[in-house]
This record gives structure tokens, C-alpha cells and sequence, in this order.
């Protein structure tokens, strides 16, 4: 699906072109519009079954909920349900990262990078401060699975 170019030209218009892809850009912008439309349409169709169902169940609010992206920490504002049955699915309950950022940290390692050189990177090229015990717990994951 390509994106029409009258559209790109109002979210370029007014930006500074080498902030777009920079840590606040119009790329996490756009990840966090992105998200929450997406936990959005998520409550709709859980409240739509609840519905179906016969229960009395509705909006309630958000909840702020910060996110570790690929390259960059976004806030977000989770929609709740007044009985708190709504569990979403982009970002689960007491998740705090979105699944390629997992799969980022694992490449490195298998490259050869050492949890403080992860770190490092990490850092460095995505302004994302995160603990090695953070990227220990993530490669000791895989590990247990290889070895399994």
C-alpha cells in the first residue's frame, strides 16, 4: 500500500528534514499515532463482544504506559474498560517492549557483542538507556529456548 503523496506532504510540512528520523521525530510520532489508533480499534472490538454477550462494560479512560521501540522510548495512552477485562494485544499487560526490540538485542549478541557493547549501541545510536541485566534476561531467553 503506498502512501499518497499529498498526505506525506502535510506531515513534512513545517519539519525540519534531518529531524524527522531523530529520537521525537515524525517517525515515533507516527509509531505512537500508529499504536493507539491500533489499542483503540482493539477496545472497540472487545467491548463490541462484551456487548454481544450481554455484559454492560465501556470506556474508562487511559492509561499511560511507556514503550521501548526499536529505536526509541514512546509514552502511550491505553484505553480501559470500566470492569479492566481488556487486555490488548499490541502491548500485553506488564509488557514493556515491542517484540523487534527483542529480536534487535538477540542480533547483536549472536554477532558477537558483549551485553555492555549492546548497551552501548543501543545508546548511542538510539538514545535508549536500557540495563544489561534488561539485555541479559533477553538473551538468557533464547538461550533456554536453543538449548531446549
Amino acid at each position: 500500500m503506498a502512501i499518497e503523496k499529498e498526505l506525506l506532504d502535510q506531515l513534512l510540512a513545517g519539519r525540519d528534514p534531518k529531524e524527522l528520523f531523530a529520537k521525537n521525530g515524525l517517525l515515533d510520532d507516527l509509531k505512537k499515532a500508529l499504536s493507539e489508533r491500533i489499542l483503540n480499534a482493539e477496545l472497540d472490538g472487545h467491548l463490541d463482544d462484551e456487548v454481544s454477550r450481554g455484559a454492560v462494560n465501556c470506556r474508562n479512560g487511559v492509561s499511560k504506559k511507556s514503550v521501548l521501540t526499536g529505536t526509541s522510548k514512546i509514552e502511550l495512552s491505553v484505553p480501559r474498560d470500566r470492569e479492566g477485562r481488556f487486555d490488548p494485544q499490541l502491548i500485553a499487560k506488564y509488557q514493556r517492549r515491542f517484540p523487534d526490540f527483542d529480536q534487535k538485542i538477540i542480533s547483536m549478541y549472536a554477532r558477537g557483542l558483549s551485553v555492555r557493547e549492546v548497551r552501548g549501541h543501543l545508546e548511542e545510536i538510539y538514545g535508549l538507556k536500557v540495563s544489561p541485566d534488561l539485555i541479559s534476561a533477553i538473551t538468557d531467553a533464547v538461550l533456554d529456548e536453543v538449548t531446549e
